[in-house]
Order: structure tokens, then C-alpha cells, then sequence
């Protein structure tokens, strides 16, 4: 089975990062009757016994590091469970008055900022039921990348494939979709790749005067951007795989730009952070679910399962625009039954009464 250039990408960025990220967050919304809300994040951490007991044994029960992209400051309350095995799973959680207040502390991160979301909810009186509707809209990222990925796709195609919104594969057999699919990753790896090599070449022109000998002037470095980039990526699907300062080497004749390249440097640091802003989001997996007052009688894009509704909250679906969770619910007003019940009842007995007279 061909794994695509994309997918590798992302593998091996993964791979990149798992040295400094920390275990996936997971985020639940509840929402109450009164309109109130509580949100929890929780994460689990593996580790042996003996360090579990030493984490675990201060007043706080926080001696441990958060995950990268959680920020505690906005939940009050918290408590751990040890799983199976090796497992210790710490969640967090605060109440909020109402949805909007709740999306203003919205705990995870993404490049050290806050992730950005706006919360509402809609209450509808029906006499026997009030209908909820919950949407909360987190806000894109994609322009985070210097190169849209419109401009190498049309805006259903890129929609479908960080999102699978529009369905591009509806009423497509197994082997018609794997065809489309073949058809649409080539567009968005090319656009990881250039997005990639920008970020780059764009660090290094705009640190150009840091380099003690370079081989060419600023200007001609600039002009000479596309023949680079052929040459970088002459027989390679991914940009992951290039030895940078190798190819600069082969193309320069000079050693000049390996400073960009080593981790020990503040230039090598300076370009690893710019990397990895664009890198992290593909790499941001926050699973979503959430638990509606009363009965689910719509969950959007998410599924509904034993009473929560699971949605996928990626960096992915982030990059063509905002993404949206949305669900609606009902809670049955017994009393409205009870007092239409009543009031048929009296106008029956009303009837049989006049009738008697």
C-alpha cells in the first residue's frame, strides 16, 4: 500500500517533535440546563511506579510538567487517576457562568499562544421542550504558512482533504477513492514543501548580514531562489529528507550557511522555532467531546456515542479555515405534559358536566 508524500511529511515531523512534546490533551465540553458550562482537559502520562509515587507525594500533586500545549491557568480544579499499567491521568477543570466566558480561557496552546475559539449557546423555549444549540468556532491558523494552499489547489479540494468537508468521495467505490485521493496529494505536498523551504530561504535572506563570509551577495542569494530549489529537491518527494547543509555545500561550493543548521547556535535555534511554528500544527491533536443537556437531536461533524459527542480537533483542520463544532439538543419539560393532561382533562370533565345539566 503507497503511503503518500504528505502523510510521510507529517510522520517524520512528528517524529522531530516527540522529543519536546508532551502526551495528546484531551478536551470535554459540558454544557448545563441553566447555561452554564464546565470544561475539562485531561492527559495521561506513562511512567513507572516508583516515579509515580515520588510525582505524586507533594501537597500540590503538579510537581510534574504539563503538556506543551495545555495552560492550566484558566482551570481551578483538578485531581489524577492511575490507570492500567504504568498510566496516571491528570485531568483539570473549571466552571463557567456562561459559553462565552468559558472560550475567552480556552486552555490549549498552539506556538505558545493561546488557541483561539468563540463560544455561544442558544436556548429556544417550546413549551414542552427547550432546544439547545452549543457551536463553539475555533479560529484558522492557516495563514500561519507564507504560501496559501489555494494557491495550488481549488477551495473545495484543500477543504476536503484537511477536513473531508465537502465529501469530495461520495458514491465513489474503494478504488475511485483511492484514485481521487492519489489525484489531490501531490497539490499538498508540493504546498508543504514550498511552504517548508520558504521558511528557510526567508530566514536566512532576512539574516543575512549574521553570515561572516557568504558566497554570494544578499541580492543574488534572492535571485537565486528557484534554481536552489530545484537543485534541493531534484529526486525528492520530501523536503524532510534533504541534507541541508549538504545541498547548500553542492550548490554554493561554500560551508557559509551550516550555521543555520546547527541546533547550537542562536541562528540554528532562531530557524528550528520558525520551523517548528508551522510543523506543530500538524502535529496539534486535541480530541474534542461533548456532552449536551437532555437529547442529541443534531451533532454536526461530530458522532454521537452513549450521550457524548466526539469531534477531531487537529491543527489540520485549522489550516483551510475555522473549524466548527456544533450540536443541538432538546430537554422534555414533564410539567408542560402534565399540565396539558390537566387541561384536557378538565375540558373533558367540562363537557360531561354541561351535558348532565
Amino acid at each position: 500500500m503507497k503511503t503518500s508524500n504528505f502523510t510521510l511529511i507529517c510522520l517524520a515531523a512528528a517524529m522531530l517533535l516527540a522529543s519536546c512534546s508532551q502526551n495528546e490533551v484531551r478536551m470535554h465540553t459540558i454544557v448545563h440546563e441553566d447555561g452554564s458550562c464546565t470544561r475539562e482537559v485531561s492527559y495521561t502520562n506513562v511512567m513507572p511506579k516508583e516515579t509515580r509515587d515520588s510525582l505524586w507525594a507533594d501537597s500540590t500533586g503538579l510537581s510534574h510538567p504539563l503538556p506543551e500545549t495545555l495552560v492550566n491557568d484558566s482551570l481551578s480544579q483538578w485531581h489524577t487517576d492511575i490507570g492500567p499499567g504504568d498510566s496516571v491521568t491528570t485531568t483539570f477543570s473549571r466552571h463557567f457562568p456562561s459559553a462565552e466566558q468559558m472560550s475567552q480561557a480556552t486552555p490549549l496552546l498552539l506556538n505558545g499562544s493561546r488557541l483561539q475559539s468563540k463560544a455561544t449557546l442558544e436556548k429556544r423555549f417550546r413549551w414542552f421542550y427547550t432546544e439547545y444549540t452549543f457551536t463553539e468556532v475555533f479560529t484558522c491558523v492557516g495563514d500561519t504558512f507564507p504560501l496559501p494552499a489555494t494557491d495550488y489547489a481549488d477551495k473545495e479540494t484543500i477543504s476536503f482533504w484537511f477536513t473531508g468537508q465537502p465529501n469530495l468521495l461520495e458514491g465513489m467505490s474503494g478504488a475511485e477513492a483511492a484514485q481521487k485521493i492519489e489525484e489531490v496529494e501531490p497539490f499538498v505536498s508540493k504546498w508543504l514543501n514550498d511552504n517548508l523551504f520558504k521558511v528557510c530561504f526567508d530566514y536566512i535572506e532576512s539574516h543575512y548580514d549574521a553570515i561572516p563570509h557568504p558566497p554570494v551577495s544578499r541580492e543574488k542569494f534572492v535571485e537565486l531562489h528557484d534554481s536552489l530549489f530545484a537543485t534541493v529537491m531534484k529526486d525528492i518527494d520530501n523536503i524532510l529528507d534533504v541534507e541541508p547543509q549538504k545541498s547548500l555545500h553542492d550548490f554554493f561550493h561554500s560551508d557559509a550557511y551550516n550555521v543555520f543548521f546547527d541546533d547550537h547556535t542562536p541562528l540554528g535555534e532562531g530557524l528550528n522555532q520558525e520551523l517548528y511554528k508551522r510543523l506543530n500544527i500538524l502535529w496539534l491533536n486535541a480530541p474534542y467531546s461533548l456532552t449536551m443537556p437532555g437529547t442529541v437531536t443534531d451533532t454536526g461533524s461530530g458522532l454521537l456515542h452513549d450521550g457524548t459527542i466526539f469531534y477531531a480537533l487537529t491543527g489540520e483542520r485549522l489550516i483551510p479555515g475555522d473549524y466548527v463544532i456544533k450540536a443541538t439538543s432538546r430537554v422534555s419539560h414533564t410539567w408542560a405534559y402534565l399540565v396539558a393532561i390537566l387541561v384536557i382533562a378538565l375540558a373533558v370533565f367540562s363537557f360531561f358536566k354541561g351535558r348532565k345539566k
